[in-house]
């Protein structure tokens, strides 16, 4: 029996919607990172790009579990002496809370060109309202976001 390798003229890549209203961070950034590689899919290859678009409604009202939201940091340095910066989760929450969820899903992807193609499908809004209507994203229900 061969193993079947698919084109790339045979990939179809779906659109989701996700609503992350109450949804616990962790969980709702692996099934994002989940459907991004397409390891939902029987046609599943590691190598090539097989996900689907994903586009998540509501960022602004994720939840966070037990302390995270005072003791949970993101670190960057400027590479200057002296240069850590250092903020809080409930900082970040407050003025963009799509970063929370996009650092999230990025770290769980591949950390290569590919990984840097799969996360450009991925599309975060605070709100309800979001400008994908024209491809109509398939609503995701919460039981199937158990992939």
């Amino acid at each position: 029996m061969k193993t079947i390798v698919p084109k790339i003229t045979d990939i179809q890549h779906n659109w989701y919607l996700i609503d992350a209203q109450n949804v616990v961070l962790g969980r709702l950034a692996s099934q994002i990172a989940t459907l991004l590689r397409g390891k939902h899919k029987p046609m599943y290859t590691p190598h090539l790009d097989v996900g689907d678009h994903v586009v998540v409604v509501n960022a602004s009202q994720l939840k966070l579990t037990g302390r995270k939201t005072s003791l949970k940091q993101y670190t960057s340095y400027t590479g200057y002496p002296g240069g850590l910066r250092v903020k809080k989760v409930d900082t970040i929450l407050k003025s963009s809370p799509d970063k929370v969820l996009y650092h999230a899903v990025k770290g769980m992807l591949p950390k290569n060109r590919l990984g840097r193609k799969m996360i450009k499908k991925l599309r975060i809004y605070p709100g309800p309202d979001h400008q994908q209507l024209a491809q109509k994203p398939e609503v995701l229900p919460n039981h199937l976001r158990r992939i």
